[in-house]
């Protein structure tokens, strides 16, 4: 029953539990070294994330998500960028534990030996996929929202693999809109809403590594969070 319902559903019925089983299952057919590489980035996205939620629930949960609908919705079997899918937000938000560093480095010292972290502890390839979806320090005297866009823009453009992650965790955030407080509701709605455009250019590419119909399928999921967005910030 767990292959057959939304991902959202699953975590409304069955939680974080619920998520993992649905994890575990979609991976059961990969080679047994890539399952035990997944197993090993999900258990570092645990420790690392463990304190962390989003507003109704664990953050781990969105780290499932993004990552089970790559390889059950997208049909992506590529093992690395399943690990960096677990570990999209690892050196974004915890690079000071990632790296085992101190905390008071720069951003850049910080965000470098995280990375250098997961290249030696996965490969560069993961690396250089969760840097491309991991948001740069913002210049706190410019809109920090449209400095998201651009970035998100800027990054996707040179890296196709890097489109994958980042459209299942533009679909998870924007899909999951409605499961979510009205104020964090309304904020992400004015934060993402203008970047499905540039989302759908990017997926309809013909050097993005999906099948067409991954991509009809990511299309209808944008079309679903833009009539979200705009019944937020419109109705």
């Amino acid at each position: 029953m767990l292959l057959s319902m939304p991902l959202h559903a699953i975590t409304e019925v069955y939680g974080e539990a619920g998520l993992r089983d649905r994890f575990n299952l979609e991976i059961a057919r990969l080679p047994d070294g890539d399952r035990r590489q997944l197993e090993d980035a999900l258990a570092l996205a645990s420790r690392l994330h463990a304190d962390d939620r989003r507003v109704r629930e664990p953050y781990l949960n969105h780290l499932l998500r993004v990552a089970i609908r790559i390889v059950g919705y997208y049909r992506i079997q590529d093992v690395d960028v399943l690990t960096a899918a677990l570990l999209h937000d690892a050196v974004e938000d915890h690079p000071a534990e990632l790296a085992e560093l101190p905390s008071d480095l720069s951003h850049q010292e910080l965000t470098d030996s995280a990375v250098a972290a997961l290249a030696k502890r996965y490969s560069p390839r993961v690396a250089e996929l969760v840097r491309s979806v991991t948001n740069p320090e913002y210049d706190p005297h410019r809109d920090r929202n449209e400095q998201y866009r651009t970035h998100v823009a800027a990054s996707l453009e040179q890296d196709p693999w890097a489109r994958v992650i980042k459209v299942s965790d533009f679909t998870d955030n924007g899909l999951g809109v409605i499961h979510t407080t009205d104020d964090k509701a309304r904020s992400s709605a004015m934060k993402y809403r203008p970047l499905v455009p540039k989302l759908r250019e990017l997926v309809g590419r013909a050097d993005t590594p999906l099948s067409l119909a991954a991509k009809d399928h990511i299309l209808d999921q944008l079309d679903l969070a833009e009539e979200r967005f705009a019944a937020i910030l419109d109705g």
